[in-house]
């Protein structure tokens, strides 16, 4: 376990590469994100997705898996955006949103059974930074808000996962509601399946 600190404002890309040497080898890394601290691995590594999802409890038969990725550019090569949820992403994001969108054939089979992926695309830079430089998307899932820890809190964080996750990347204090979910599989139509930070 290590703490990489990277000032807002100002990302260290010493700091963010480290992070993404640590994601390809198929770790787990924690990091901020413009709601609630998450916890993240490759989005393409099966191994990888199968240990955050034994980690927070997650049957991806279940329950929607949700990347964050640099872009819409990156987006669209693994999630299917049509021109009507596009125009409608592109008016949100980045920003504290999850769009449910059909995931593309380019996604590990854990995302096969569902067919949907919910897409990120956050309004901060270190995470942006960190799916750019991993040059794919990161499988994200919000971390577990505890009595016992500060879920907004990078060292508190680092304390209740310990081994666990490889880095914590420390952004100063996180928020502490989640994003709002959207199901945009039927564009128009977009339903609202979580309020949380973002209004829609």
């Amino acid at each position: 376990m290590k703490i990489l600190t990277i000032y807002p404002g100002s990302v260290n890309a010493r700091h963010i590469a480290e992070a993404v040497e640590r994601l390809r080898a198929g770790a787990i890394i924690c990091f901020p994100t413009d709601t609630v601290y998450a916890l993240g691995c490759d989005a393409l590594n099966q191994r990888a997705i199968e240990s955050l999802c034994r980690l927070k409890g997650i049957n991806p038969d279940k329950n929607q898996l949700s990347v964050v990725c640099s872009g819409l550019s990156q987006a669209s090569e693994y999630v299917r955006i049509d021109n009507a949820a596009y125009r409608i992403v592109k008016e949100y994001l980045p920003g504290p949103y999850t769009f449910v969108l059909p995931a593309s054939t380019k996604l590990p089979k854990v995302f096969k059974g569902r067919k949907t992926v919910g897409l990120r695309i956050p309004d901060n830079d270190i995470a942006v930074a960190l799916a750019e430089e991993l040059g794919n998307p990161i499988l994200t899932t919000s971390v577990e808000v505890g009595e016992e820890w500060d879920s907004t809190n990078a060292e508190s964080l680092a304390m209740c996962y310990g081994s666990d996750v490889s880095i914590v990347v420390d952004g100063g204090d996180g928020g502490t509601v989640p994003s709002t979910v959207v199901d945009l599989t039927d564009p128009s139509d977009p339903q609202v399946i979580r309020q949380g930070l973002g209004d829609f």
